[in-house]
């Protein structure tokens, strides 16, 4: 199909609407959060409070001390799922609460 060269498409004006107003990447980090449940499990998504990230630091609250154990030891798998979930690497560290 051809396009005159001050046509776009729908998604590239968006994606150079998010960029010019410095967007984009505080969509990408609501999309780390708001997968957050599908990578860890109802179970764990449950004890979660206050998901929020900051230079590439994802900081969680857990209510409970047996879940915030067992997260600290799967940190790195976690920083996997979560960037691979977001399809770009947004968290390179996890602090848990």
């Amino acid at each position: 199909m051809f396009r005159d060269s001050n046509e776009q498409t729908l998604g590239e004006v968006i994606r150079e609407f998010l960029r010019s107003y410095g967007l984009e990447k505080k969509i990408s980090e609501q999309t780390v959060i708001s997968k957050w449940e599908e990578v860890t499990g109802p179970m764990i998504s449950k004890y979660t409070r206050n998901i929020r990230i900051r230079n590439h630091t994802l900081y969680i609250e857990i209510s409970s001390s047996v879940v915030r154990n067992e997260l600290s030891y799967a940190k790195e798998q976690l920083i996997k799922a979560l960037n691979d979930a977001a399809g770009k690497e947004l968290v390179k560290k996890i602090v848990i609460r």
